[in-house]
């Protein structure tokens, strides 16, 4: 049977984020991608100018959509907006018993511009991530939630990864990929312990989408029957030799997108 993975986040016109890298994430892994909108952005690498949120029951009806015809095997979920879309959300999968769900909590874009409404962050950690498999928030996004300030080491960011737990969710993944040194350092939680990713530091500015990459990296991986574990692990591997290549690409002005396609395209002009 042909994995099948679905997104549930907003539009990126740039093509760098969002459900345009979600799809394009699922494409080179070889899953089959479903979308939900939850949002409409306009917005480039230069950063975010407009955005238009979906209305929350026609997020219910994209959803309802794709629960009745796809067997999907796993679930991420993107930049939601507002409290009335997560508590949609919530709702919406219901219809979708047993699959796990990558939960990539969309605060700020990397611009700096807001991506969830202030009042929305209580739902998010109430109603949404006591339902989530996984959560990957980077450290900003993390302290948000905990309302606490930004982790500034590794047993920081450990301590952080455990309190998220205590909101429900069954794993943790705190991205390291915005601190300094020569590391780029992630730390996995889940019940069976703490497990450290480590890559070396890749230095370019076209880190446009790598939070989207990596969620809808591992979800792809959990469509496909991969442990938790694994795909977090090959969800890191893959989204590191995006950023690598991402300077082969040359589009826009400023911070501009990983490179998705980095195995394909290198493999075709090897041919």
């Amino acid at each position: 049977m042909t994995a099948i993975a679905l997104t549930i986040a907003g539009s990126d016109t740039s093509g760098g984020a969002g459900i345009q890298a979600d799809l394009k994430t699922f494409a080179a892994l070889e899953v089959y991608g479903a979308s939900v909108i939850t949002a409409l952005t306009a917005q480039n690498t230069l950063g975010v100018e407009a955005v238009h949120m979906v209305p929350p029951d026609f997020v219910r009806a994209q959803m309802w959509a794709v629960a009745v015809d796809f067997e999907v095997g796993a679930i991420k979920t993107g930049m939601l907006g507002t409290s009335a879309v997560i508590k949609t959300v919530v709702e919406g999968l219901a219809d979708f018993a047993r699959v796990p769900v990558v939960l990539d909590p969309v605060m700020v874009a990397a611009s700096g511009d807001p991506l969830l409404d202030k009042d929305a962050v209580d739902t998010l950690r109430t109603a949404l991530i006591p339902r989530a498999t996984l959560i990957t928030p980077n450290l900003a996004e993390a302290a948000a939630l905990l309302g606490e300030g930004v982790a500034r080491n590794e047993a920081e960011m450990a301590a952080q990864a455990r309190k998220l737990l205590m909101f429900g969710v069954k794993a943790a993944l705190l991205k390291g990929g915005h601190a300094e040194g020569p590391e780029a350092v992630d730390i996995f939680l889940d019940g069976e312990g703490e497990m450290r990713l480590s890559t070396q530091r890749v230095m370019t500015r076209n880190t446009h989408g790598t939070g989207c990459t990596l969620s809808a990296a591992i979800a792809a991986e959990l469509a496909k029957g991969v442990s938790l574990r694994v795909a977090v692990a090959m969800g890191k591997a893959h989204v590191t030799a995006a950023i690598t290549a991402a300077d082969e690409l040359k589009i826009g002005k400023g911070r501009g997108p990983v490179h998705h396609f980095h195995a394909l395209w290198d493999r075709k002009q090897k041919t």
